[in-house]
């Protein structure tokens, strides 16, 4: 049964305080290199002597794995959002294919975070289920605001996921998933030569 099902005392909310902030950040820093290695690998303990912070306090706001590796990636995805907030509309289709490709590449490269996504359910009363809400709600944000459309944002995400899965089970190699993202993203830019949106009927 995965990870997510089981019970946890519940998650702080993220500090706010500087000292606190830091140690937080340090937790989110030092969880990126175990974030290469399979979920079942990501001991806290470690994660915490590594991070140089209390044992007690990386659980106060991390009670399992699971909720560290999401935090993760939710880190990740707001850093990708200050990144993308200066870019001209201009050079929107160039811009979503670069985001796509990053989220595509944290996805691949990071295995305990991917099955935390790919596992993820949403159940009532869950933090975990919070967690997966504003990751999903996120992504959405960034993709949106790079290609226009709420809905082109959805399936380009979707193709990800799909991607994803398909070199970790090794159906597609990464250069093949890489160039069939690529494909994708030129769908749904702006000046596309096939002109297809997902918006527009046939």
């Amino acid at each position: 049964m995965p990870e997510t099902f089981s019970d946890h005392p519940p998650m702080a909310a993220r500090p706010s305080a500087p000292r606190q902030r830091l140690r937080y950040a340090r937790i989110l820093d030092t969880a990126a290199g175990f974030a290469r290695t399979g979920l079942d690998a990501v001991e806290l303990s470690e994660v915490a002597e590594k991070a140089d912070v209390p044992l007690g306090t990386l659980y106060r706001y991390f009670p399992s794995p699971t909720h560290l590796m999401l935090a993760l990636y939710r880190q990740q995805l707001d850093e990708l959002q200050a990144g993308s907030r200066g870019s001209s509309p201009r050079f929107r289709g160039r811009a979503l294919s670069g985001l796509l490709m990053e989220i595509f590449h944290m996805r691949v490269m990071q295995p305990a975070v991917e099955q935390c996504l790919s596992r993820g359910v949403y159940l009532p009363e869950k933090d975990t289920t919070d967690l997966l809400r504003e990751i999903d709600a996120l992504s959405e944000k960034l993709v949106a605001g790079a290609c226009g459309d709420a809905v082109g944002a959805r399936v380009l995400l979707l193709t990800v996921t799909g991607l994803v899965q398909s070199v970790r089970n090794r159906r597609l190699s990464l250069f093949e998933a890489e160039e069939d993202l690529k494909k994708a993203c030129g769908r749904l830019s702006p000046g596309a030569e096939s002109g297809f949106t997902v918006g527009k009927t046939a």
